[in-house]
């Protein structure tokens, strides 16, 4: 703090000194006693070091006022300190009007982001009636000759649609994450019963036994975080491949869900969980959105578990979902 107030008044400094040497320089060529020349410089630096302690002491006063200022700025830059001169009156209304033109800025974008969230909202929840009102249609054509791949292609459209609508609950501060005791065996199961048609239509066979756990978690955030990454080891498991839920045998409370899939290239693997990465295997399906895994790791982070994947190119691919519960802060 000395030191920024030194740096801050070394002009005031340096013409001070420039004024005393000018009247030493002078007293001397006056020939002025040497008694009477030390006790006016004695008596210039004892008021000077008064005024500065006096000013430091300002100093330190109004810099203290500012740090508290810009702690709650995002409340506004009320009391700020008197101004000390014009400039400073003039930097302060700068200040003043660069606040309101960001308020302004974040109101408009608020309104804006409210707006498409609300709407986009309403159409997740819309597009819904033609699905189901198509899916009874399939169903009541026996004979149509295209009607199971139109089914499951129709069953990712609603997948993709759920998909946006905890996007735009994620990202909602009002999203309701209520944790209670949570049984995984059945969030396991009615996320295999959702996904048995692709199961059985690739042929991918399913080892589960059966998991004897309670979780401290939000049981509809849990099951959108199961059923993506089953559905993920479906989308990149061959026909006559293999996918197994267990508990792991070291890790305590951690599910893992494991396939034989194609497995992630090992410059992948550390940003699978970044928004928008496909990575070489999203780049070679070309469907890829690069939004699941994030999703899932955003939904975990909130509940306090712990999500993580190793992979081998060719022999598959291990998610482990660390279901202890640990506390979070949300900021």
């Amino acid at each position: 703090m000395i030191g920024k107030y030194i740096r801050s008044k070394y002009k005031t400094i340096v013409l001070f000194a420039l004024y005393l040497g000018i009247f030493c320089m002078v007293a001397f060529l006056y020939r002025m006693p040497a008694d009477a020349l030390i006790y006016a410089c004695a008596l210039c630096l004892f008021f000077a070091a008064a005024f500065m302690i006096y000013s430091y002491c300002r100093y330190r006063q109004k810099a203290a006022m500012l740090a508290d200022i810009r702690v709650r700025i995002e409340y506004g830059p009320e009391g700020l300190p008197r101004p000390a001169n014009a400039i400073e009156e003039e930097y302060q209304a700068i200040i003043q009007s660069l606040y309101q033109k960001t308020s302004d800025a974040v109101s408009m974008r608020d309104r804006g982001m409210t707006d498409m969230l609300d709407y986009y909202t309403l159409w997740a929840h819309q597009i819904k009636t033609p699905i189901a009102a198509m899916d009874l249609l399939l169903q009541s054509e026996k004979d149509f000759p295209s009607r199971d791949a139109l089914q499951m292609e129709l069953f990712k459209i609603e997948q993709y649609v759920e998909m946006v609508l905890q996007y735009l609950r994620l990202g909602d501060d009002s999203s309701d994450f209520v944790l209670g005791p949570v049984q995984v065996d059945k969030v396991v199961r009615e996320a295999v019963k959702k996904y048995s048609t692709m199961f059985i239509k690739r042929k991918i066979s399913l080892d589960y036994q059966g998991v004897d756990v309670s979780a401290m978690s939000d049981e509809k955030w849990l099951s959108f975080v199961i059923g993506q990454i089953l559905s993920n080891a479906l989308k990149y498991t061959p026909p006559e491949g293999k996918i197994s839920i267990y508990m792991d045998p070291v890790l305590e409370n951690t599910l893992v869900i494991e396939d034989t899939g194609i497995g992630i290239q090992a410059e992948d693997l550390p940003r699978v969980f970044d928004k928008g990465y496909t990575g070489y295997n999203g780049r070679t399906d070309k469907k890829s959105t690069g939004i699941g895994l994030y999703l899932c790791r955003q939904i975990t982070g909130r509940l306090g578990h712990d999500l993580t994947i190793s992979s081998e190119v060719g022999k598959g691919t291990r998610v482990r979902l660390g279901l202890a519960y640990k506390s979070v802060r949300y900021e």
